[in-house]
């Protein structure tokens, strides 16, 4: 694909490297077990802005090219089928948040929060689809963008892209992209140091349970493609899902729930939010309910290595629509058993009877270290790709890669633990973290990746000149941008005032504390 006149070096959009594309090209042909399948992207890579989409068959060529060139490697990478990527989105969205849900409606109300919930689900759809999908009644031309731009690895790339091909937008995305995947990690140490303390009565130091967490899962994390972790995502979701629905059974089966007394009477269910309820509460049950659905951020990961993006659509859409169904009534049913005096975050600990408690929360194991591992892959590949870009060691079992590799997996791993100790408890550390990270990835970039798409293929007035679909496109995405906003501003002042508070009335331990957090 030929770049436009006047358009910048496309090197220039590699920030760790000075050469251009065709001294790399030159390189491969000296070095012959270097394959690297993304070589040809650096090219395209140099100015999204500035690079026309590629039409039906350039796309088609440019990944056979992509999968032909790293096929003599000892990693692929671009080998995972719709049904694989389908695995890794219900290990990420089938997860231990769902266990927020029943707090969640019982802050919203039942009604609110189921509303909410499909809401927010349908939102991400749609924005996940921009991501990747094409419409049918048009041409080639407006699918969307990682099928128009295939050489695309990573949000990153998009970051740059959104944002007038800004390497100031690619260094900031990068950076929000990694304190997102790290923060989620360190939730993980969390809830495992939680589950190792209610399992053992909180016998040994909570630091130390979390640390064990840590160490376990940087051993997981070591595969080096999504192929392979696909097998262990679909035991996490299995797990996961039978873990949920033993939680909701035993909430509804036994006599009274956890911390049931005479005083605070049976248990309350509300329709509607209850009289008096704090913005910072509101706030925060909304966030919890977002910040499950919300994953777009793994999303250009997971294309970049399917053999066949045009499939995608088939994973997403299946997984939303057990997120819809799963997600209510688990926690309609639960909220209904537990009611508003004796809920808590996850749920788990709203459930009385201990064996109940500890059966149905052993279920969740493997997700409490598999989702952990996944956005730790992500993050490792991310790194590892810009270090390793057209070498040997990235397709190849070099000692200087597999040394590389596991030492960027400890760092972050180390920086997980320490985000676990700093905000130890599980609800605010999601608000924190749906608040800050959610309201880009989650709305503003897919908001303005859509009015930047449509403003390039039919120019800047593109919602006067395309009716009614064009007015309502435009409008529809401005309000998902203000949406993000929202996110950002008033929620992440909600998430923050929520933490001082929780430390203020000693709910929670001090950083780094020994005490145990068990459910």
């Amino acid at each position: 694909m030929a770049v436009p006149n006047g358009s910048p070096n496309p090197a220039s959009w590699d920030h760790d490297r000075d050469h251009n594309s065709v001294e790399l090209s030159d390189k491969s042909e000296q070095e012959p077990k270097l394959k690297d399948f993304d070589i040809e992207g650096q090219g395209r890579r140099g100015s999204l802005h500035n690079v026309t989409a590629l039409d039906e068959s350039s796309t088609t060529e440019s990944i056979g090219r992509q999968i032909e060139m790293e096929s003599e490697n000892t990693i692929k990478y671009r080998t995972c089928s719709w049904q694989k990527t389908a695995a890794l989105l219900f290990s990420e969205y089938i997860c231990l948040a769902i266990m927020s849900f029943p707090w969640s409606y019982s802050i919203l109300g039942l009604v609110p929060g189921l509303i909410l919930t499909v809401v927010i689900a349908g939102i991400v759809l749609y924005t996940s689809l921009i991501t990747w999908y094409d419409t049918p009644s048009n041409s080639y031309n407006q699918r969307r963008f990682c099928l128009r731009h295939p050489e695309v690895r990573d949000v990153c790339d998009i970051g740059q892209y959104l944002f007038w091909d800004s390497k100031i937008a690619w260094w900031a995305t990068a950076v929000m992209f990694l304190l997102n995947n790290t923060f989620i990690q360190g939730l993980h140490c969390v809830v495992g140091a939680e589950y190792l303390n209610t399992m053992s009565n909180g016998a040994v130091c909570t630091v130390v349970f979390s640390l064990v967490v840590a160490i376990i899962s940087w051993c997981f994390s070591l595969p080096r493609t999504f192929s392979t972790l696909s097998k262990v995502a679909t035991l996490s979701a299995f797990f996961t899902f039978i873990s949920v629905v033993l939680a909701a059974v035993f909430a509804s089966v036994e006599d009274h729930p956890a911390g049931y007394s005479a005083a605070l009477g049976e248990p309350t269910v509300l329709v509607v939010p209850a009289k008096g309820t704090s913005f910072v509460k509101g706030m925060n049950a909304f966030l919890n309910i977002s910040y499950t659905f919300i994953g777009q951020i793994t999303l250009p990961s997971f294309i970049a290595e399917m053999k066949e993006p045009r499939d995608f659509w088939k994973s997403v859409t299946a997984v939303t629509i057990a997120e819809i169904i799963v997600f209510s009534v688990v926690g309609a049913v639960t909220y209904n058993y537990v009611g508003n005096q004796y809920m808590v975050a996850p749920a788990f600990g709203s459930i009385g009877d201990d064996v109940f408690k500890k059966v149905s929360f052993s279920f969740m194991i493997p997700t409490i270290i598999f989702l952990g591992v996944l956005y730790a892959s992500v993050s490792a590949r991310f790194i590892f790709f810009r270090l390793f870009e057209g070498t040997r060691h990235k397709g190849n079992n070099t000692v200087v890669g597999w040394a590389a590799w596991g030492g960027i997996l400890a760092a972050l791993w180390l920086a997980a633990f320490i985000i676990a100790e700093v905000i130890p408890f599980f609800s605010d550390l999601l608000s924190i973290m749906s608040s800050l990270f959610d309201s880009f990835f989650g709305f503003i970039f897919w908001g303005t990746a859509y009015i930047r798409m449509r403003a390039e293929d039919h120019g800047p007035r593109f919602f006067m000149v395309r009716g009614i679909r064009g007015w309502l496109g435009f409008i529809f995405n401005v309000f998902l941008i203000l949406v993000g906003f929202f996110f950002l501003g008033p929620g992440t002042y909600a998430a923050v005032m929520s933490v001082v508070t929780s430390y203020a009335d000693g709910t929670v331990g001090g950083v780094f504390t020994c005490a145990s957090n068990a459910l």
